[in-house]
């Protein structure tokens, strides 16, 4: 409770007698109850420092309204709305401020590199914090350095080879279709990732496609499908009440209770198996070859980084990059390749320059040529402008410093130490005044028209405003990996394809945006039907 409303309650209570009926007591109670509601929203209101700021009155009291619109998968475009509304600084809690800027974006996420809020924790994997989920700024750079090199662009281009082999494993069972019937893309895609991400995790494919193609539930995949749901009932549910929620005889809801660890389990054996190896083979040279990152994360172990490197944070740590990796690229390919089945003019134009470069339509170019394609290129970030999985607000929190005001200046207002704020990728990506028309999906806007007066200006712009995998010194670690996969992915699914969609089962209704931090589809499903070309 606020401190103003404090000394009222205390003022109440200070002559009550000792000998009270049970109803007197009863009613006694309701009443200093509904007296403490009272102080609680006129204080948040009327008297709190965030008063000032802009929005809904009943934001500003309780944080029941927003949960209302998180609960319905509503989060982004209610912020959006707000913006719209109110300005680019908004109070959507009693202790929650959003904004839309670019100045105080590079403040919170890059200068003064706020902590995360405790929201993040209910993405725990195996019971313990991993990258994603510390919240501390000086502790998650300590975790950060035990994968970062992992990540480097000239260390992950190495894997590209196993990657295309992926990639084409998902040609040859779209051509078994032979355009007959529909593919579930989110499906596909997500059984597509599971195999690439493990093999530059783990040094080694699990057959999830193999899996698929037979019609065989993988185990794996399910689980990194179930965990998002497992993160989103666990962060509900009071911790007392959780096993015995798990413990509920339906078959469904256990699969997704041990999602947790049927994932744990296979990291596990991946880590026992690779230690193995290097037992039996110690490697030389290890900073210049390609290594897998469980690998990496064990040399590390009998290092200075060994505590952030025990076998507990190896697993959850590879745990979590399966389930950052794995849904989000999987949602944006399905996306981006649903739009193409909407607009015959891009991928007419996507698949003649594919034809340009890919002549062979098996062969996929290695990735520095991938990005030497105008068009595709261009496809891509307006993809992941529109279509980026992950757009939802990024919180952080106000910290407090050794100044006798040490309240955060965010633009004209002052906000105390403890406040929650953040911005949202989804509403960065729709300032009309950096993306004129932004709703409209246009690859074209990426492109330089030459001898065209502030041309150079307009494109930088844009790519300082262009966040899909987050900002700062807590962007995506996997952002590369990401963008490898939709290359060659969009590459040599659209030049060996024609893509369409039945209306009946695929359109504007079933794809609506869902956001439950990262989005999907409304019924989770994006079902395509892939037309070989002819040669």
């Amino acid at each position: 409770m606020s401190a103003a409303a404090s000394p009222i309650l205390s003022a109440y209570l200070i002559d009550l007698p000792i000998n009270m009926s049970a109803s007197t007591l009863a009613l006694t109670a309701l009443s200093a109850s509904f007296l403490y509601l009272c102080a609680t929203f006129v204080y948040n209101l009327f008297f709190s420092p965030l008063s000032a700021i802009p929005g809904p009155w009943y934001a500003a009291v309780s944080d029941f309204w927003l949960t209302t619109h998180v609960a319905r998968l509503q989060q982004c475009m209610t912020v959006q709305a707000l913006f719209e509304r109110y300005g680019p600084v908004v109070r959507v809690g009693p202790n929650k401020v959003v904004f839309c800027d670019l100045g105080t974006t590079r403040t919170v996420y890059c200068i003064n590199k706020f902590d995360k809020s405790p929201f993040y924790k209910a993405l725990l994997t195996n019971d313990n914090d991993h990258a994603m989920t510390t919240l501390p700024h000086a502790e998650h750079s300590a975790r950060r350095k035990t994968y970062a090199p992992h990540y480097n662009l000239p260390h992950l281009t190495q894997f590209q080879p196993e990657l295309n082999d992926s990639v084409v494993k998902v040609v040859q069972i779209l051509e078994e279709k032979k355009g007959k019937t529909s593919v579930d893309t989110l499906d596909l895609f997500r059984h597509l990732l599971v195999d690439i991400i493990s093999v530059t995790v783990f040094g080694s494919r699990p057959g999830a496609l193999d899996n698929w193609a037979i019609g065989i539930q993988d185990p794996l995949s399910q689980a990194v499908y179930d965990f998002p749901t497992r993160g989103i009932l666990r962060s509900a549910i009071p911790h007392w009440a959780w096993k015995l929620f798990c413990r509920i005889p339906n078959e469904r809801l256990r699969q997704i209770c041990n999602s947790d660890k049927t994932m744990a389990e296979f990291v596990r054996g991946r880590l026992d198996d690779t230690v193995a190896k290097m037992h039996a083979a110690p490697v030389i040279g290890e900073k210049e070859q390609k290594t897998p990152l469980i690998q990496r994360m064990i040399q590390l172990r009998n290092s200075a980084n060994g505590d952030v490197a025990s076998v507990q944070n190896i697993i959850s740590e590879c745990m979590g990059h399966m389930v950052a990796g794995c849904d989000t690229s999987s949602t944006t390919l399905s996306y981006m390749l649903w739009e193409l089945t909407r607009r015959g003019d891009i991928m007419r134009a996507l698949q003649a320059e594919l034809d340009e470069y890919m002549h062979d339509r098996k062969a996929i170019p290695d990735f520095s040529t991938l990005c030497k394609m105008p068009y595709l290129n261009a496809f891509i970030k307006e993809g992941l402008r529109v279509y980026g999985s992950a757009p939802s607000v990024l919180e952080r929190v106000v910290p407090s410093t050794s100044k006798i005001d040490d309240s955060f200046d965010m633009m004209g207002y002052a906000l105390p130490p403890g406040t929650v704020v953040g911005t949202q990728a989804w509403s960065m990506h729709r300032n009309p005044e950096v993306f004129p028309s932004p709703e409209t999906f246009l690859p074209e806007r990426w492109l330089s028209v030459h001898d065209v007066a502030g041309e150079e200006e307009r494109l930088s712009r844009m790519a300082q405003y262009l966040m899909p995998f987050g900002i700062g010194s807590r962007v995506c670690g996997g952002q590369n990996l990401a963008q490898i996969t939709l290359r060659v992915a969009i590459a040599t699914i659209a030049v060996n394809f024609n893509i369409t969609a039945n209306v009946a089962e695929t359109n504007e209704q079933t794809m609506a945006i869902k956001d439950a931090f990262v989005t999907h589809p409304t019924t989770k499903e994006c079902k395509l039907v892939f037309a070989p070309r002819a040669c």
